[in-house]
């Protein structure tokens, strides 16, 4: 639609357009996701995640990497789609906080619980599609609509990927969603 009007923005530079935290934080995520599963996978790091190290490992991919460069691009594409200012500042710095929480809470759902980090760790994509949502809609951009189904799509696989791996040992069907 076009460049989105300028808001004087005095607040961190990492916080000023969604891309800045996500793709870092993504990024650093996938490489340590890398290092910490090896040794884990091996038996000689214990792991406090009530997933096992291969689930850990493809949940981190498909549900922490994957979400946080999606966010990264949508939260910066979007103003240029709508017009609409960005999203920036405390209101950016929460969906980061929700993303690291959700990391935490996998990694240590064997001391919290399977619910507590299901939850934890859904809340983020659900906030996700939520803004998104609420920016395309105010800035009547029905086209762009489409982009919150994948969102929605990766929440729900998200979250069977939880009960899966608590009622079965392991997740075989939800990582294929």
């Amino acid at each position: 639609m076009g460049i989105p009007r300028l808001r004087a923005y005095s607040g961190p530079a990492i916080l000023s357009y969604g891309f800045r935290p996500f793709f870092f934080l993504g990024a650093l995520h996938a490489g340590l996701s890398v290092m910490l599963w090896l040794p884990m996978y091996a038996g000689e790091l214990d792991a406090h995640s009530a997933f096992v190290p291969v689930d850990w490992h493809v949940h981190e991919m498909l549900f922490g990497y994957l979400p946080a460069i999606a966010t990264g691009f949508l939260l910066t594409a979007i103003p240029n789609w709508t017009g609409r200012l960005p999203v920036q500042g405390p209101p950016l710095l929460a969906l980061v906080i929700l993303w690291i929480a959700g990391r935490a809470a996998v990694f240590f759902s064997a001391n919290i619980g399977w619910e507590a980090a299901a939850v934890i760790d859904v809340a983020f994509l659900l906030a996700v599609t939520a803004a998104a949502a609420r920016e395309i809609v105010v800035g009547r951009n029905w086209r762009n609509l489409k982009v919150l189904l994948p969102l929605a799509v990766l929440a729900c696989a998200n979250g069977a990927f939880h009960v899966e791996a608590h009622l079965q040992g392991t997740s075989d069907i939800s990582r294929r969603l």
